[in-house]
């Protein structure tokens, strides 16, 4: 394979592919947060060229092969094995073909994002996988500089969250606000930030209506209890997102793309 070395697997249990052993609960195992993994050949490539550090790859040949370009310029070991053995390693059946893990950076600082950013999505209690890689897809679609999530929400390096978002998240940075939330809140508004609570509440702004500030950040809460009575009251103020009768709220993924939208 031109500008590629790859190594053939033949045995499952080869320690070699152990970063990529039985990832079914690997999302939930503490032994496992070091290391991110990316999924599919798609989200493999943005890996591949994102400051994430690439510890290693496999996949079926056909795959490979598919991303040798992107391969080429890495210094990771490229491991090639049949479907069969890739499925009976991770622990389910992979129908795309090709996984690669990469070893987390360190955590980026609030400060560092908000004093630069001008547009940001806070998050408060989103600990959906599946929600949490929408958003930050969406995120990345509509130019969002930042996510700072609270100490709650879940991790968006998990595998199923970097599935979801299409590997947009290692792309988007990202940091965790300090534990006294919602106190840490006074770090978004204090970096000039105008802080815009999205809550399906009666008597807030219609979108439709808000005028979008030169340098803003958009905050949501968990799908069902949305955001907290404290997070609304530290908002600078309060936006709601029109819906016709008898519809009471939106997927917290599709309302953050519907602000985003707007905003941008």
């Amino acid at each position: 394979m031109a500008g590629v070395t790859v190594i053939e697997v033949s045995d499952a249990a080869d320690p070699r592919l152990d970063d990529f052993r039985d990832l079914t609960d690997a999302d939930v195992r503490p032994d496992r947060r070091g290391v991110v993994i990316a999924e599919g050949a798609n989200v493999v490539e943005r890996l591949l060229s994102s400051p994430y550090p690439v510890l290693s790859v496999v996949g079926v040949r056909s795959r490979i092969e598919a991303l040798a370009p992107a391969l080429s310029v890495i210094d990771a070991p490229v491991y090639v094995v049949d479907k069969w053995l890739l499925s009976e390693v991770v622990g389910f059946r992979v129908t795309r073909g090709v996984l690669a893990a990469a070893a987390r950076p360190a955590p980026v600082e609030v400060s560092q994002l908000v004093t630069t950013a001008r547009r940001v999505a806070v998050l408060e209690s989103l600990n959906d996988f599946e929600n949490l890689g929408a958003l930050f897809r969406n995120a990345a679609a509509f130019g969002v500089d930042a996510v700072l999530l609270d100490p709650q929400c879940a991790d968006p390096l998990y595998r199923r969250s970097v599935r979801v978002s299409m590997g947009h998240v290692l792309r988007v940075p990202f940091a965790v606000l300090p534990g006294d939330w919602p106190a840490s809140l006074s770090m978004v508004t204090g970096a000039g930030l105008r802080l815009l609570a999205l809550t399906p509440a009666a008597g807030a702004t219609p979108l439709r209506e808000v005028i979008a500030p030169e340098r803003w950040a958009v905050m949501l809460g968990a799908e069902g209890p949305g955001l907290s009575a404290a997070a609304l009251a530290a908002a600078d103020e309060r936006v709601r997102i029109p819906m016709a009768a008898g519809v009471d709220s939106l997927n917290v993924a599709t309302a953050a793309a519907v602000a985003f939208a707007h905003l941008a």
